[in-house]
């Protein structure tokens, strides 16, 4: 099989103090030339709200935005609250899930304008007072949903396991793939290393992967400069390699007040870990 050729993005909100049209312009000047946009209500450039008042003039906009600068979207990554517990995939409510329905449709026709073939979302929350049984039950409709009518925008849809989620480690999360069929991971090997999980436990998920989501992690540092990272990019790039991985890997460092993700130098540890794949990918 001929080696497919390595695809790098790298996040709009690792830069979040920058304006909008900066941030992509700073992703430009890093060499990196695509972008990952975060679609986060409340905390990032662009609110899903904002986007949902009219999503095809939005995504025109964007368009016109990133050919400009010379980047294409590689990812829009929504997220309906302003943390997973606000207005998750899997809320008991009735009305929150028709709502988040209602942006997730609007969400395809913005992805659709933008030129952008995949949307990772967020899997659902364990809530409390709730019956795990249903919370989980909730969690694969919504999704089995969502993959659904992705598939009939020509959108490829992927959640990500993460800290704090119905999916904090690989067993889970290969569970909840067999439960949702055609489901793909933007994978995250951070939330796993995080944990105190190996890097052995987390490489059955990479056949699911159709993003992912790279930077330095190690144990009880959710984020870290490259020196100090412990995920395993060497095999991960390697197995990668064997089964032809199109997707994009995104540059992933955020800086917020939330485990320790504001003490990173995140245009020097982009840099640092984008030479570093790249060396390890040839």
């Amino acid at each position: 099989m001929e080696k497919n050729e390595i695809r790098y993005s790298c996040a709009d909100f690792t830069f979040p103090l920058l304006s909008h049209d900066k941030a992509l312009k700073l992703i430009k000047l890093l060499g990196i030339n695509a972008v990952d946009l975060g679609i986060f209500e409340d905390r990032s450039h662009l609110f899903p709200s904002y986007i949902t008042e009219d999503p095809v003039s939005k995504g025109k906009q964007l368009s016109q935005q990133l050919r400009r600068i010379g980047l294409e979207a590689a990812d829009v990554f929504l997220q309906t609250g302003a943390e997973p517990r606000i207005a998750a995939a899997n809320n008991p409510d009735l009305s929150v899930r028709v709502k988040n329905r209602e942006i997730f449709m609007k969400m395809l026709d913005f992805a659709n304008t933008v030129g952008c073939g995949h949307i990772t979302g967020l899997p659902g929350v364990i809530h409390d007072g709730e019956d795990s049984r249903n919370d989980w039950q909730r969690a694969c409709e919504e999704t089995c949903w969502r993959i659904e009518k992705a598939k009939t925008a020509d959108i490829v849809y992927a959640v990500e396991a993460h800290v704090g989620s119905i999916l904090p480690d690989a067993e889970k999360t290969l569970r909840f793939i067999n439960d949702c069929p055609d489901l793909t991971l933007t994978l995250d090997y951070g939330h796993f290393i995080y944990q105190g999980q190996t890097n052995e436990s987390v490489h059955p998920l990479i056949p699911y992967a159709s993003h992912f989501h790279a930077r330095g992690g190690a144990k009880g540092k959710l984020q870290t400069i490259v020196r100090e990272n412990e995920i395993d990019f060497k095999t991960i790039l390697s197995r990668f390699g064997e089964i032809g991985y199109s997707g994009f890997i995104c540059m992933e460092y955020v800086y917020q007040d939330w485990e320790g993700c504001n003490r990173t130098d995140n245009i020097s540890e982009t840099i640092l870990l984008h030479e570093l794949l790249k060396k390890i990918g040839h």
